[in-house]
């Protein structure tokens, strides 16, 4: 087998180490972000400004809103905003999990609340909003791992419930890699959430509910 080839094998995620943000490495996330593609120029800040964030951000201000919600490297921090994973030592992985009502620009969003009425102030509903895999490392399976993670990690810090809105894969329907930021039907329908609304044939909004 060639290096290149073994570069692409599928990642298990027994081979992962998945760790609150705040316990792993700024200069870790900062790699897998990177600095030139989409995830790279909205630090995961899509859902957090409530404006256009294009016109009311600029990139110096959503690098230091991710660094302030993730708090990295400090691992006593009481809150973060994501999961960091890492393949041995180096950082492959992020999603975005924490209550729904941390993302202002969930609360105004079709997708999110189409043929549903629930209390959208209610913060123990958390949500899964984004996910970002190092370059060299896409398309083996990271985001399987990581959206299985956000489940525990949720439950644990007192969730009742967690959603995310994935794009729906047709066959044949070729999707961009920067549109399956939210992740896919499948990520989630692997980690054991059910589909509970269809705003659009291209949107899935899955959800899981925790027993108390």
């Amino acid at each position: 087998m060639t290096p290149a080839s073994a570069a692409q094998k599928p990642v298990t995620a027994a081979q992962l180490t998945i760790v609150p943000a705040n316990e792993a490495s700024w200069d870790g996330l900062v790699a897998i972000f990177g600095t030139t593609d989409y995830c790279g120029r909205c630090q995961c800040q899509r859902f957090k400004i409530a404006g256009w964030f294009w016109r009311d951000s600029t990139q110096e201000q959503r690098t230091a809103m991710l660094r302030q919600q993730t708090a990295c490297g400090e691992p006593a921090a009481t809150t973060t905003s994501g999961l960091v994973a890492y393949l041995g030592d180096e950082p492959v992985g992020w999603v975005a999990v924490e209550p729904r009502t941390a993302y202002p620009k969930l609360r105004t969003s079709r997708v999110v609340w189409s043929g549903r009425n629930e209390d959208k102030a209610d913060d123990g509903i958390w949500a899964v909003t984004c996910f970002v895999v190092r370059k060299g490392y896409r398309k083996r399976g990271i985001t399987y791992a990581l959206a299985a993670a956000t489940v525990g990690f949720a439950r644990e810090r007192g969730a009742r419930a967690l959603e995310a809105y994935s794009m729906a894969t047709p066959a044949g329907k070729e999707i961009t890699w920067g549109e399956m930021h939210v992740g896919s039907r499948q990520v989630f329908a692997d980690a054991g959430f059910t589909e509970v609304s269809r705003p659009s044939p291209r949107r899935a909004v899955m959800r899981i509910d925790f027993a108390r």
